[in-house]
């Protein structure tokens, strides 16, 4: 042994061994020496148990001594390890005598800078004479009970040594526990200063404990002063009750912490993480939520709009203040004029600036040159209010722009199938910070904005188109010597106003009146042209001809055969003749046949009304080119009134076509005293109310008395000049 050391155990007074890790005795202080009455040559060198080889009570239940167990725990977990007061018996040298010792003994490691066990110093702590002294206070007549009472004080002292080992082992756990803890750990006393910290506390505080320690918290976090933080502790003291929460702490920790504050007897201790990513995740998903709510509700909008310009004059009240504290949206022209067609701004007292600011910038449209940037290379643009300002000459918008405040501006292009429809211009003042992602979910709005008024356009163009189209098919019916004829079509489809039903009325060679009614399948364009193709092909075949419904129809299905016209349809073909006979009885034979469509509805001068149905349905046009179908004959009073009409006129998507045609028969009947225009036209407001599910086609004819003047609604019986004296 180093001699320096050799003389510090030689100075202590208590008995002191120094041992190998193997538990070989390599010094023994004069102390020890005295107490154990042996000399050194006798002990050193010697395995602890070989130089003293414990008694049968030294042994635990597995036959191993229990100071072995204890310098066991000494080595396992680095600190010393006390054994509890003990008798130990003595053999005196030289005499063999045995003496009763009473020690307590404490193995202590040293340890290397790697942490293992080089040595180990055992300390004797030798209480014999305390233990004597206690029983020596007895009178002598008590002697007899000073062995209990040696035994009784052993059992005390042994117990206590006991539990004050055991208390200080659960203090070392629950101390090793804490500084252990992944999350941060700190207490405090009832006077607000920090009395312990674990190591993840100093990590996340990013400061030290001896520093801390002995500091109130208002102190060396002034921030927590005043908000949720406060609270919550206050809360928890006052009403012993553990509270929590999850707020941000500002600079220089700059991170949101999740509390749990725990009142204790001596004040209050805080559990405490850092979950800045977790709540910074929680906030990136609120706030995609936000941006795909908020593209939603503008496609939603733009998607079901009637009137899209309408629409997107109203947007900009949508988009802030969750894109921008105020929004302006401009649209190009033809010539390459540009006009604000919507605007809005979050800041009620800026609303009115932003107002005179649109209207004043109308002069000034054509020195925006990042407006003309973005409308002619569809690029987005960004700038600072200055820089727009600085273009600007003196006067109305820019004076308006400046009391708008300095904002950043961002002006994305309105982005249709490779044209530019006009730019959204966001503005925000230079403080709100700048998100990429919200830029990202601002241009697809933009870009959907663009796509609906390129849809528009379209639908403006094909509407127009359409509209050609219906005038150039759906013609005006003739007027035949009296007899009056109205027609009426309604569209479903107001982008279309065309598809496939359609109505015709026409003089035949001989005079007689032909009235049609039919209804291509589909709803489109495509419908359109194929009714046009049908409905040419029917004239031309009824008016060369002279042929009857039935024949008409036959030769129409033979035709599209033919043709490769190939499409369905229904149609009914309706012609009324008369003989001199019937002229002067005052009837009019009316002559049909039906291609799968509605049954003609008859409406007699005394208002009865009759629909012309006998449960049985001719082939539908389109199927079979050969088919046969009936032609049945109806005599008609003069002054009655026929309706054909198409299927939208009866059908609803909550109603059978039965419950239709009842409704279209209590129409006619409520009107059977009109005028013909009044009856058609109330027929329709009751049935579709001027919107109906699909399209609808309807003529109607009514046969005025021939034995009277020609009435004036009866028109002035115009004939076609190569039909001047048929038969």
């Amino acid at each position: 042994m180093d001699p320096d050391f050799a003389q510090l155990f030689a100075a202590l007074p208590a008995p002191h061994l120094v041992l190998t890790p193997d538990l070989v005795i390599r010094y023994a202080n004069p102390a020890y020496l005295s107490t154990m009455r042996v000399e050194p040559e006798q002990i050193v060198g010697t395995e602890l148990f070989t130089a003293f080889p414990p008694g049968p009570d030294a042994l635990d239940p597995d036959g191993v001594p229990y100071i072995a167990r204890s310098f066991e725990r000494a080595r396992s977990t680095g600190r010393p390890d006390g054994l509890p007061i003990e008798r130990y018996p003595l053999v005196v040298p030289g005499t063999g005598l045995v003496e009763d010792r009473w020690w307590a003994l404490i193995a202590i490691p040293v340890l290397d800078d790697a942490g293992e066990v080089t040595a180990f110093v055992q300390r004797v702590d030798d209480l014999t004479d305390f233990v004597r002294e206690q029983g020596a206070t007895r009178p002598d007549g008590e002697k007899d009970h000073r062995a209990a009472q040696v035994h009784q004080l052993q059992a005390e002292l042994s117990a206590r040594t006991r539990e004050v080992e055991a208390a200080r082992e659960t203090e070392r756990r629950t101390s090793r526990t804490v500084e252990a803890m992944p999350s941060g750990f700190l207490s405090m006393d009832a006077d607000w200063r920090f009395t312990l910290f674990n190591a993840a506390a100093e990590r996340l505080l990013g400061r030290d404990r001896a520093e801390l320690l002995g500091r109130t918290i208002w102190e060396v976090f002034p921030d927590t002063v005043g908000n949720e933080f406060e609270s919550a502790y206050r809360k928890a003291v006052e009403s012993r009750e553990p509270q929590t929460l999850t707020a941000w702490y500002p600079a220089p920790l700059d991170a949101w912490f999740e509390v749990l504050a725990w009142p204790t007897p001596d004040g209050l201790s805080l559990y405490f993480s850092d979950v800045t990513d977790r709540q910074q995740t929680a906030d990136e998903a609120g706030r995609s939520a936000a941006r795909l709510a908020l593209l939603a509700r503008v496609n939603a909008e733009l998607v079901e709009a009637d009137d899209v310009m309408a629409v997107v004059r109203e947007l900009p009240r949508t988009l802030v203040p969750t894109l921008a504290d105020a929004c302006v949206v401009t649209v190009a022209e033809e010539h390459g004029r540009a006009r604000d067609a919507g605007w809005a701004h979050e800041d009620p007292a800026l609303r009115p600036v932003l107002d005179r600011y649109v209207s004043a910038r109308v002069e000034t449209m054509h020195l925006h040159t990042s407006l003309a940037q973005v409308l002619e290379d569809g690029r987005p643009v960004s700038f600072e209010s200055a820089e727009l300002a600085a273009a600007l000459p003196v006067g109305e918008a820019r004076r308006q722009l400046e009391l708008l405040g300095e904002t950043r501006a961002l002006k994305l292009p309105l982005r249709g199938r490779g044209t530019v429809f006009g730019a959204l211009t966001l503005l925000s003042a230079l403080t709100r910070p700048t998100d990429p992602a919200w830029e990202s979910t601002a241009q697809e709005i933009a870009d959907r904005i663009g796509l609906a008024l390129d849809n528009a356009r379209l639908a403006s163009a094909q509407a127009t188109i359409a509209e050609s189209l219906q005038r150039s098919l759906l013609t005006e019916p003739p007027e035949p010597d009296h007899a009056q004829i109205v027609v009426r079509y309604l569209p479903a489809a107001e982008a279309a106003q065309v598809g496939g039903d359609w109505y015709d009325a026409f003089l035949q060679p001989g005079g007689t009146t032909m009235l049609v009614i039919g209804d291509v399948v589909g709803h489109d364009t495509a419908a359109a042209a194929a009714m046009g193709q049908l409905r040419g092909l029917l004239r031309g075949i009824a008016t060369y001809s002279r042929a009857r419904p039935a024949e008409v129809l036959r030769g129409l299905d033979e035709s599209m055969e033919t043709l490769m016209v190939h499409t369905l349809a229904t149609a009914a073909v309706a012609r009324f003749e008369q003989t001199p006979e019937e002229v002067r009885e005052g009837v009019t034979r009316m002559v049909w046949a039906s291609a799968g469509h509605p049954p003609p509805l008859v409406v007699s001068p005394d208002g009865a009304v009759t629909v012309l149905d006998d449960g049985r349905g001719d082939l539908l046009l389109g199927v079979d080119p050969n088919a046969q179908r009936r032609e049945r004959v109806q005599t008609l009073e003069r002054g009655s009134s026929v309706l054909l009409y198409t299927d939208g006129l009866i059908e609803r998507r909550d109603a059978s076509l039965d419950d239709g045609l009842a409704r279209l028969v209590q129409a006619a009947e409520d009107l059977a005293g009109a005028s013909l225009d009044e009856l058609v036209d109330g027929v329709l407001d009751r049935m579709v109310h001027g919107r109906p599910d699909d399209d609808v086609a309807l003529v109607a004819v009514r046969l005025h008395r021939q034995d009277r003047p020609r009435p004036a609604e009866a028109g002035p019986n115009v004939v076609p000049s190569s039909l001047e004296g048929s038969e």
